[in-house]
């Protein structure tokens, strides 16, 4: 498919048909409907041992680039996405479940797009360290060579920019794993920005654990960048000892939120929502507890039903809805099991946390959860979807130690009416990002990375560049 296809005609069927398997692939299901969507190729450890040696044979002469040719590379990139945006939008919501409207598809896709033109545009410029007339010292970042990004299916288009961007425009070559879960968005979205790409400087191979098992030891892989659980990244970190690989981690979060009692409960409740629900909850860095004062918390209740009551649930092409089904079995049985937990402990239940278990597809209604004891499952475990536990306080102090006391520390959030007393708070909490009337909202320009047992590391802006270079001191 040439450039000229993707900037008049591609459709998402033309987009499958790319990207899917001509034989021997794995059937991809969607999560709304079951029905099927395409068949991922099944790629293997051989396969990768080609997409690694391809970017190893490619790396040397995208490396030697200028910036500047890079960085025109990446917003030729972006060019091609926001050309393909509708087929890309349209094959992300069949595949990860997210409807099209609302902080889902089509926002997705504009954020890959967004990313690729705010990558390209940071100035990162040679530093002086020391200039005193005798010593004159600077430095400067140089690329690892290939970088190996394995992604998650929550934001699976989304996140695997995060990680290729930076990589592409401080000189590696790329080798991608996407999630088993959400290969074909991916597959398409690589196959849209190789159509400006240099052959070879970036890959994708579409497989099993045991390809992302080999991405993580791979001796020609200088860095690994990963998004996913925990458990997972502690593999890495220990799969990836052998050959002493740079890592950046964004590992799982169960996100904090304290309310302070000068807050209005109105004025923040469309926010706390979206803090918790974007995505249907499926998010690293969302609102995944929130502490609220007895002063107002009758009334940040309240306002939470009524806002909840009007987001329409369902499938992800019908243009009305904006929050859609979990993506998987497994993570529909988790926020099932840790509902239920909540109700059996005399946890009072706000909105639904009553599922159609006989309807197709993985819908969890949303559900607020009220009066749960702070050590309760819902509230010390990571749900990941569209079940919040609002945990009643009297004494700040206590909130925040609360607050700290999961041994995560992704993103947390203080609403208050007062930005200066909110911003004390914040200061208290342990967590690598803290958001003032807001959560969860990142900017390309501003470094993002947790704390804890959420992973080390941080992604975007300069800070995120430098990550992805290896420094040089030249000092003489």
């Amino acid at each position: 498919m040439t450039q000229a296809t993707l900037q008049t005609s591609t459709t998402a069927e033309e987009l499958l048909a790319a990207v899917e398997a001509a034989d021997n692939g794995r059937d991809i299901l969607n999560p709304a409907t079951g029905e099927l969507v395409g068949r991922a190729p099944a790629h293997t450890v051989a396969d990768l041992e080609t997409a690694v040696q391809r970017a190893v044979d490619s790396q040397q002469g995208w490396g030697a680039l200028s910036d500047e040719e890079r960085c025109d590379r990446l917003m030729k990139a972006a060019d091609a996405v926001e050309a393909a945006a509708e087929p890309l939008a349209q094959l992300l919501s069949r595949e990860q479940g997210k409807p099209l409207n609302g902080p889902n598809a089509r926002f997705e896709v504009g954020a890959c797009s967004a990313w690729l033109r705010a990558t390209a545009s940071f100035e990162l410029n040679e530093e002086t360290l020391v200039d005193d007339g005798e010593t004159h010292a600077v430095i400067n970042y140089r690329p690892i060579g290939v970088v190996g990004a394995i992604g998650p299916w929550n934001w699976p288009m989304m996140i695997t920019i995060w990680q290729i961007a930076p990589a592409l425009r401080m000189g590696n070559a790329v080798v991608v794993k996407p999630s088993e879960y959400t290969p074909l968005s991916v597959l398409a979205l690589v196959h849209v920005i190789n159509t400006v790409l240099p052959d070879g400087v970036l890959n994708v191979v579409s497989g099993e654990g045991d390809v992302g098992a080999a991405l993580s030891t791979h001796e020609a892989v200088g860095k690994i960048m990963f998004t996913g659980s925990t458990t997972t990244g502690k593999k890495i970190i220990e799969a990836s000892a052998g050959t002493v690989k740079r890592l950046t981690l964004e590992l799982g979060g169960n996100d904090a939120g304290i309310v302070l009692d000068d807050a209005d409960p109105k004025a923040i409740a469309e926010d706390l929502f979206w803090g918790a629900f974007i995505n249907t909850g499926q998010t690293c860095a969302a609102l995944k507890r929130l502490y609220v004062p007895d002063a107002i918390y009758d009334e940040v209740c309240a306002a939470l039903v009524e806002v909840a009551e009007q987001m329409p649930m369902g499938v992800g092409l019908e243009e009305q809805n904006v929050l859609g089904p979990l993506q998987n079995k497994a993570q529909f049985d988790i926020v099932d099991r840790l509902v239920n937990a909540a109700k059996a402990s005399g946890a009072r239940v706000l909105t639904s946390g009553e599922p159609d278990y006989d309807a197709p597809g993985y819908f969890y209604p949303t559900t607020l959860v009220a009066d749960i004891d702070p050590d309760n499952p819902l509230v010390v475990e990571e749900q990941f979807g569209p079940a919040l536990p609002i945990i009643r306080y009297t004494d700040l102090d206590e909130a925040i130690a609360q607050a700290n006391a999961l041994d995560v520390g992704l993103g947390s959030s203080v609403w208050s009416s007062d930005r200066d007393r909110a911003r004390e708070v914040a200061a208290r909490i342990q967590a690598g990002t803290v958001w003032i009337n807001k959560h969860g909202g990142v900017d390309p320009r501003i470094p993002f990375g947790g704390i804890k047992g959420s992973g080390y590391g941080l992604e975007f802006g300069v800070e995120g560049l430098k990550a992805l270079g290896v420094p040089q001191v030249i000092s003489g």
